[in-house]
């Protein structure tokens, strides 16, 4: 038939050598996630600063509902974008989305009461909502199957570089000798939005899928994009190998309709469903709880004025950043339903261990801070490698699309509650409760973990086509 095609791109692009290409992707794409860390420790460390400023003077709720407010945006932006990630491509998208980040975060510098503030932090969580599923699926598709846990792991993890970088920015913009208080928190806000500016100039380079571009009946574009790949490969890394396996035959289709993807969802990949639902839900709800508020348990229960969170914050962030970083090879050769299964279970019964150790009043605020730089070494591999497992486990027709929607009510189910919950359980000042709120977030981890273990598939080292076989292909089977 005439609208059935043949091609060797997915052979192509996993045979190449991890090179200099895969790094500037990794890099140009993967600073999204430093640029959400960024966001969210600015709004955890500035929180003193927002309850102090003459214009806002918001209250630990307000501050609470602001972080859900940013997460119901990204759970929006996530939906609508990843929607069009699959209609558009991927390089369209990453573009679109970065620009209303930059907008909505240089906006927020601007707020002028609550309602403003809460209205531009959602606009800024649309953006980097709908980055997730089109950077997501972009490294996916370009980064060779043997590295893909280990890059897509690293690349995850940088949300802490992010955070790291906004607990050294909250350091100096809070500090009153520096900057005037009602200036610091807004420059700190404007900074996010300037450096998006620069990601975007350093994305110019990055190409269109050619995965996406083979699946909506372009071969030709996808062959020549290939081509320039295997040649910038060749310029550092000399002669290619072999191809590791034969040809896809594929055939040409429109845009993949919602009824196939649920259908694909709920029927077809119905376990694969639930196990991402509850590894995105769970890891939510525990990094949305914990880190939006805990400058406010840092100030409340331990007295640190707000112009110091920043020092607590870092090592905090430094942890959340080595986990993948160290971890990540681990889960390309002793694999992903182990490794997936271990960091869970471990950051699950840490987190348990610390709640009480605070609500027995064992700690001080730097033993606390050690205590969750241990479990988020762990916790913060589980949480990037929920992502992978997200994008490894559906066709690559639907992949933005699945991404979009795992992380939206992975989101909306563990992460707009964790905030806005949290939020209230400091400001009623019982140290029980809070320990109840950290002793839901272990449980939580733990479930995951389980959940992993019983359901969990060997995704390493395999391509995404035999992880879940394209539904042009399928289709034609059929």
């Amino acid at each position: 038939m005439p609208d059935t095609f043949q091609t060797d791109v997915p052979a192509r692009l996993d045979r190449l050598p991890f090179a200099r290409f895969h790094w500037r992707v990794a890099i140009a794409l993967g600073v999204t996630w430093a640029l959400d860390g960024l966001e969210v420790t600015l709004v955890g460390s500035l929180a003193g600063a927002l309850k102090e400023s003459p214009s806002l003077a918001m209250s630990e709720s307000q501050i609470g509902l602001a972080g859900s407010a940013y997460l119901i945006g990204a759970v929006v932006g996530a939906l609508f974008f990843g929607w069009l990630t699959d209609r558009l491509g991927r390089r369209k998208l990453f573009f679109i989305t970065l620009m209303l980040y930059m907008a909505a975060s240089i906006g927020t510098g601007f707020a002028w009461d609550f309602w403003s503030f809460a209205l531009l932090r959602a606009l800024t969580g649309a953006g980097i909502g709908g980055e997730y599923a089109a950077v997501n699926s972009a490294i996916q598709e370009l980064i060779p199957a043997r590295r893909r846990g280990t890059t897509d792991l690293a690349v995850n993890g940088t949300f802490w570089a992010g955070a790291a970088l906004g607990s050294i920015v909250a350091l100096v913009v809070l500090d009153p000798a520096v900057v005037p208080p009602e200036i610091g928190w807004r420059a700190a806000f404007i900074l996010g939005g300037v450096l998006a500016g620069v990601v975007l100039l350093m994305r110019r380079h990055v190409p269109e899928s050619p995965r996406w571009l083979m699946l909506h009946g372009r071969p030709g574009e996808a062959e020549r994009v290939v081509g320039q790949i295997e040649t910038d490969v060749r310029q550092t890394n000399g002669p290619l190998p072999p191809l590791g396996y034969g040809p896809t035959t594929l055939r040409k289709r429109g845009h993949t309709e919602m009824a196939e993807v649920f259908h694909a969802m709920l029927h077809e990949q119905r376990e694969r469903t639930v196990l991402g639902l509850v590894l995105m839900a769970c890891q939510a709800f525990c990094y949305n709880a914990v880190f939006f508020t805990y400058a406010l348990v840092l100030g409340k229960f331990y007295g640190v004025p707000a112009h110091q969170v920043g020092w607590y914050i870092l090592p905090f962030a430094l942890g959340n950043l080595a986990g993948p970083l160290v971890l990540g090879h681990l889960f390309d050769s002793i694999g992903r339903r182990p490794m997936i299964t271990g960091t869970y279970a471990a950051a699950g019964v840490l987190m348990a261990l610390t709640g009480f150790g605070f609500q027995q009043e064992w700690l001080s605020a730097w033993e606390q801070t050690a205590a969750w730089t241990l479990i988020s070494f762990f916790a913060s591999a589980a949480a990037s490698a929920a992502y992978l497992t997200v994008g490894e486990s559906f066709p690559l027709e639907m992949r933005a699309l699945a991404i979009a929607i795992f992380y939206a009510f992975g989101t909306a189910i563990g992460g707009v509650v964790g905030p806005a919950l949290f939020g209230w359980l400091i400001e009623g000042g019982q140290r029980i409760d809070i320990m109840w709120g950290y002793m839901l977030g272990a449980f939580l981890m733990l479930l995951a973990a389980f959940t992993e273990w019983r359901i969990g598939f060997a995704a390493e080292g395999r391509s995404l086509e035999d992880l879940a076989t394209p539904l042009s292909a399928a289709r034609k089977a059929s």
